[in-house]
C-alpha cells in the first residue's frame, strides 16, 4: 500500500482555496450563462467595465490602466482587448502625451453591450448571492482584505 496522504483540513469544507474554487466555479457559469447571448466572454465583460468605469473620470485610459483596475496581466489584457477592437467594442488612438501608449475608448456598440452585460450579470450576482441575504456587506468586505493583502 503507498503511503497515507496526509491533508491539513479534515474535510474539503474546512478548506478556504477549495470553497473559493467551488464558489467561482459555479460564479463563472453563471456568468457565462447571461454573457453568452451577448457574444462577449466573462474576461471581455471585466475589461469593458473597466474601461467603462475608468472612462467615467477619465478621457486617456490605457491598457495599463485597464490591467491595474483589474488586477490583470498585462498580456492577457493586450490580447483581450485586440479582440475587443476586432468585434467593435473599443477603439485604439493615439495617447496626448505619451507616445508608447494607446487611449482606448468604448465604441456605440461597446457601450451598448456593456450596458447590456452590466445589467445582466449585476440582476446574477443579486441572484447568486441572495442566500447571503443581510450578510453581503460583511462577506465583501472579507473579500477585499484577502485581495489587498495578496495584492503583488
Amino acid at each position: 500500500m503507498s503511503k497515507e496522504i496526509e491533508f491539513q483540513f479534515s474535510s474539503p469544507e474546512e478548506s478556504p482555496g477549495y470553497l473559493l474554487g467551488q464558489l467561482t466555479t459555479l460564479w463563472q457559469r453563471k456568468q457565462k450563462k447571461v454573457l453568452d447571448p451577448l457574444n462577449i466572454t466573462q474576461t471581455q465583460f471585466v475589461l469593458l467595465a473597466a474601461l467603462g468605469w475608468l472612462s467615467r473620470e477619465n478621457d486617456q485610459v490605457t491598457q495599463v490602466d485597464i490591467a491595474n483596475q483589474g488586477n490583470a496581466d498585462r498580456m492577457m489584457v493586450s490580447k483581450v482587448l485586440r479582440t475587443l477592437e476586432e468585434k467593435k467594442f473599443i477603439s485604439r488612438e493615439e495617447h496626448l502625451t505619451d507616445t508608447r501608449a494607446k487611449v482606448i475608448k468604448l465604441t456605440d456598440s461597446g457601450a451598448i453591450v456593456l450596458q447590456k452585460a452590466l445589467t445582466a450579470i449585476e440582476n446574477a450576482d443579486k441572484e447568486f448571492f441572495s442566500v447571503l441575504e443581510d450578510n453581503i456587506a460583511s462577506f465583501n468586505k472579507n473579500i477585499i482584505k484577502v485581495i489587498n493583502q495578496n495584492k503583488n
